[in-house]
């Protein structure tokens, strides 16, 4: 039989919202905005999740973060990825569709009702032009002071990146579907 041994409990000095950014090219920015809600809900904290570019396919973190709750709300805004694999939706409704994101986006960071914020592919609906480089300006410096803001996505504008506390690149060095591999259920989706 193994001794149970009590895990040590940090507090910070301060507490401090954090703007964090992860972006790049490779697999796993979700993943790592994921892995924060998963690790927030442990302290109890309460977490919004609006995803600004997916909506139109099924993903089995949908079905995780139903298992969250109360703690997590998830906000399906997008109608895919805006202009590749075969998106039949016209750039002018992906646009729509972000403008009602950062919208929301607004009204629940500001609501008081969350800890954690996270705006998952932001950064690639910013870099799409279906938000404008002020609206997630004005997202991060609007940001009340003890909220933590996530901003995922390709291609962060590099003002976003100034003004983060803690931005990670994502760097593909293999990925599976290179090989002609199909994404699988659970790793990729």
């Amino acid at each position: 039989m193994t001794a149970k041994i009590a895990l040590q409990m940090l507090e910070p000095q301060e507490q401090v919202g954090l703007v964090v950014v992860i972006t790049g090219y490779g697999k796993g920015k979700t993943t790592s905005a994921l892995g924060m809600i998963l690790r927030s809900v442990g302290y109890g904290m309460r977490v919004c999740l609006i995803q600004f570019m997916k909506g139109d396919m099924h993903a089995g973190e949908y079905e995780g973060l139903k298992k969250l709750a109360p703690y997590v709300e998830h906000h399906l805004t997008g109608k895919g990825f805006c202009g590749i694999q075969g998106n039949p939706y016209p750039h002018r409704e992906h646009r729509a569709n972000a403008q009602e994101a950062i919208s929301l986006s607004k009204e629940k960071m500001l609501s008081g009702e969350f800890d954690v914020l996270v705006c998952d592919e932001i950064n690639n609906a910013l870099k799409l032009n279906l938000l404008d480089l002020p609206q997630v300006l004005d997202l991060i410096e609007g940001k009340p002071p003890l909220l933590h803001l996530v901003l995922t996505g390709r291609d962060a504008h590099p003002d976003v990146i100034a003004r983060a506390h803690t931005v990670s690149e994502v760097n593909e060095i293999k990925h599976a579907y290179r090989e002609g591999i199909e994404p699988q259920k659970g790793i990729d989706y």
